[in-house]
């Protein structure tokens, strides 16, 4: 019987996600701002063919996202999101929303700038990348670039 225990590796998924939660927490407070900062998550998966990323990006329209290659297997998609809201006192007779007539109880939606990086193990074709955004969940096929032919070179 050994000591330490072994756990499979989806059960340090829940760990990981929890200490992502907890650094983005840590983040927010250290910038004062009322506001959360975006971090869309990710889900990154290997196919034979190709890499797969599935990341939320909740009422982000396609012209507030930009993607693109930094270096052969370095994919970079950032963009921004922003809310109509106010975080002024009102005043006497003056509603914090001035457009809505409205008072916040609670902000809770990110808000801001992100950029996230993703670095590829192997070369991949970059004119073949497709990405289409459906009910907030963006979607990027990378392919696999074919490994070149082995070439022999034969002794003189």
């Amino acid at each position: 019987m050994s000591l330490i225990p072994r756990f499979p590796e989806r059960e340090f998924t829940s760990l990981f996600r929890l200490l992502d939660d907890y650094s983005d927490h840590l983040a927010s407070r250290s910038q004062g701002s009322e506001f959360c900062a975006l971090a869309p998550r990710f889900d990154v998966r290997e196919t034979k063919e190709a890499y797969h990323l599935d990341g939320e990006l909740p009422g982000l329209e396609p012209n507030n996202i930009e993607i693109e290659f930094s270096d052969p297997n370095t994919l970079i998609v950032k963009g921004h999101a922003e809310r109509e809201s106010s975080s002024k006192s009102p005043s006497k007779g003056e509603s914090k929303d001035q457009s809505k007539d409205s008072t916040f109880w609670v902000s809770e939606r990110s808000v801001g700038e992100f950029r996230r990086v993703f670095n590829f193990p192997a070369v991949v074709e970059q004119e073949n990348v497709q990405a289409k955004l459906n009910n907030g969940v963006l979607s990027i096929t990378v392919p696999k670039s074919s490994p070149p032919p082995v070439k022999r070179i034969t002794i003189g």
